[in-house]
């Protein structure tokens, strides 16, 4: 008999980043036998058409906690948030926990955040090699920003801080462990 060796590490991508063309890898380590420390990143650096901007990049450090065996079935995490934007153009009417996001229809922001949160997940084990997961989390982001008056020109007409508080991860993880 081949004695069966632990997995102690996986490389992943996030769908839902995937489908808005936001370019994105991640990592994670085992750390002990349920703990492990996951680190991802993503980068959308074009605008999606004359008028509208999305442009960012983050990365998000989580150190999680396997109820059962790591890289299966149920987690809980704690993560850090860091990145910057340039966000204009967007066309909405969403008003969410305190933050108009309708603003971006007629305005351009850009700026870093900040944050921390906690995440719930699951981990769908599909062969030897690869799962599925899924997840989301809570959390609190500080963001500053420059303010300007429409989304392609450059007159910055203020600047501030907003203070966020609400969902901070989404994922829909395919993930490859060895």
């Amino acid at each position: 008999l081949t004695p069966s060796k632990a997995q102690n590490m996986a490389i992943k991508t996030n769908l839902l980043y995937d489908i808005s063309a936001t370019v994105n890898a991640g990592f994670e380590i085992g750390l002990a036998p349920q703990w492990t420390l996951d680190v991802s990143g993503n980068l959308n650096a074009w605008n999606w058409s004359d008028h509208t901007k999305w442009k960012h990049w983050m990365i998000q450090p989580e150190a999680r906690y396997w109820l059962c065996d790591r890289f299966s079935r149920h987690f809980v995490g704690a993560h850090l948030i860091g990145g910057a934007y340039n966000f204009g153009g967007i066309d909405n009417k969403l008003s969410f926990l305190g933050s108009d996001f309708s603003l971006l229809t007629e305005n351009r922001y850009q700026g870093h955040a900040f944050g921390f949160g906690a995440a719930y997940g699951f981990a769908f084990v599909l062969s030897r090699y690869f799962n599925l997961e899924l997840e989301a989390g809570l959390g609190y982001i500080c963001t500053g920003y420059d303010e300007f008056e429409c989304d392609g020109c450059g007159r910055k007409v203020a600047e501030g801080i907003h203070h966020y508080v609400g969902p901070t991860k989404l994922a829909v993880n395919l993930v490859y462990v060895f």
